[in-house]
């Protein structure tokens, strides 16, 4: 299954819609043989401090010799600031 298919089975039903569960996603999950599980990561949550927290916790692994790669949504003035490996955006910019 390619990205596009991916794409096309999460939306066929309820297209943007909202829709409540994980059923869709754990049959994609399924059908691409788990990629998620080869996957280490750190889900931070909460109502504040994320932003701070993620940069922290980046820098840190990093000076541990890790490779860090952080999403966070919404952004603040380009949408591909949501995306970041090793403090950097797709474009080059730093952090």
């Amino acid at each position: 299954m390619n990205y596009q298919e991916s794409i096309h089975f999460l939306e066929k039903e309820v297209g943007f819609a909202s829709c409540p569960g994980l059923e869709r996603i754990s049959v994609l999950m399924e059908k691409l043989n788990h990629p998620e599980r080869k996957l280490k990561c750190i889900h931070i949550t909460g109502t504040n401090g994320k932003g701070s927290a993620s940069a922290m916790l980046s820098s840190i692994l990093q000076q541990a010799g890790y490779k860090t790669a952080v999403y966070t949504s919404p952004h603040l003035s380009v949408y591909n600031e949501r995306f970041s490996v090793n403090h950097f955006y797709k474009n080059g910019r730093a952090l």
